[in-house]
C-alpha cells in the first residue's frame, strides 16, 4: 500500500516537471535551431576564394592593355569570359582579348578569337573592325616571297569579304591598299618561282609561271620583267643564270608591303634580281 502511494507521488511529480519544462524547451527551438544553422560542418563557403566583381576585372584589363602590357590584360579578360561569360562585360573581354593576342604577334589565336566573336555577334557595331582585323591577321603571316604565300591569298579574300559586306566603312581604304599589298606579294612570288626555274633550266615550267603571272596580274609593276624573260624562253634563247650566286639571295630581307598611312597611301619594295648573264 505504502509503496503504491509513492509510485503514484512519483508520477505526479515527473507530470509536473514536464509541464514546466515543455514551455520553455518549445520557445527555445529557434535558439538550439539558430544555433546548429550556424555551424558551417566543413561548407565550401568557408574556403572558396572571393570572386572579383567582372567591373573591377575589366578596368584592370583595359589598364593593362592600354599600356601594351597584353599578357596581363589577357588574363583579366579570360577571367572575366570564364566566371562572369553572360555579364555585359563578357562582350568587350571576349573583343580585347582577340586584340591582346594580334597585339602580341599571335595572329593564328587572333584570329580564331576574332571569328568566334563574329559568330556570336553578328550584329554587332564592331563587326567591321573585326572583319578587317581578320584579314590583317592573315596579311602579317605572309613574310618572304620564297616561303608559304597562303596568308596573302586569304588575307585578299578576307579584305574583299570586308568590302562586300561593308562597302563604306571606315576600313575600306586600308583594306584596298593591302589588297594591292597582298597581290604585288603574290606577283613577286610567282616571278620568283619561275626565276627558279630559268636557273635550275626547268624552262618549260617557267614559261607556264610567266603566263599565269601575266594572265592573273596584267597590271603589275613587275610585268615588263616578266614579258622580257618570257620573250627569251619562247624564242629559245633563255638567260643561262644558274644557281651559283643566287642562293644567298633567299636570306634578303623580306618584300615590305605598302603600309597604309592617314591617307590610306601604299609603298612598295621592288625584289631586285642579281642574274648572273
Amino acid at each position: 500500500m505504502y509503496r503504491s502511494h509513492l509510485f503514484t507521488l512519483l508520477q505526479r511529480i515527473i507530470c509536473l516537471l514536464f509541464l514546466c519544462v515543455l514551455p520553455l524547451s518549445l520557445s527555445g527551438c529557434s535558439t538550439f535551431s539558430g544555433m546548429f544553422d550556424k555551424l558551417t560542418f566543413g561548407s565550401d563557403t568557408e574556403t572558396e576564394p572571393e570572386q572579383e566583381p567582372a567591373e573591377s576585372l575589366i578596368v584592370q584589363g583595359m589598364d593593362a592593355y592600354n599600356v601594351g602590357n597584353y599578357f596581363e590584360a589577357l588574363k583579366a579578360f579570360d577571367q572575366i569570359l570564364d566566371q562572369y561569360p553572360f555579364s555585359r562585360q563578357a562582350t568587350l573581354a571576349e573583343l580585347k582579348a582577340a586584340d591582346s593576342h594580334f597585339y602580341r604577334e599571335e595572329y593564328i589565336e587572333a584570329k580564331v578569337l576574332y571569328k568566334e566573336f563574329a559568330d556570336r555577334h553578328p550584329t554587332n557595331e564592331a563587326i567591321p573592325y573585326v572583319m578587317f582585323q581578320i584579314g590583317m591577321c592573315d596579311f602579317r603571316r605572309t613574310d618572304r616571297i620564297d616561303r608559304d604565300v597562303s596568308g596573302a591569298r586569304e588575307a585578299i579574300q578576307d579584305f574583299s569579304k570586308l568590302l562586300r559586306a561593308f562597302p563604306n566603312s571606315p576600313y575600306t581604304r586600308e583594306a584596298k591598299a593591302h589588297i594591292a599589298a597582298a597581290r604585288e606579294f603574290l606577283v613577286n612570288h610567282e616571278y620568283f618561282v619561275a626565276v627558279f626555274y630559268v636557273r635550275t633550266e626547268q624552262y618549260e615550267q617557267a614559261q607556264h609561271r610567266l603566263k599565269y603571272l601575266l594572265n592573273m596580274y596584267p597590271n603589275a609593276s613587275i610585268v615588263p620583267k616578266a614579258k622580257a624573260l618570257l620573250a627569251r624562253l619562247e624564242a629559245g634563247n633563255p638567260p643561262r643564270w644558274g644557281l651559283r650566286g643566287w642562293l644567298p639571295d633567299l636570306t634578303m630581307p623580306d618584300l615590305k608591303f605598302w603600309e597604309s598611312d592617314d591617307k590610306a597611301k601604299t609603298g612598295q619594295t621592288q625584289q631586285k634580281e642579281k642574274p648572273a648573264n
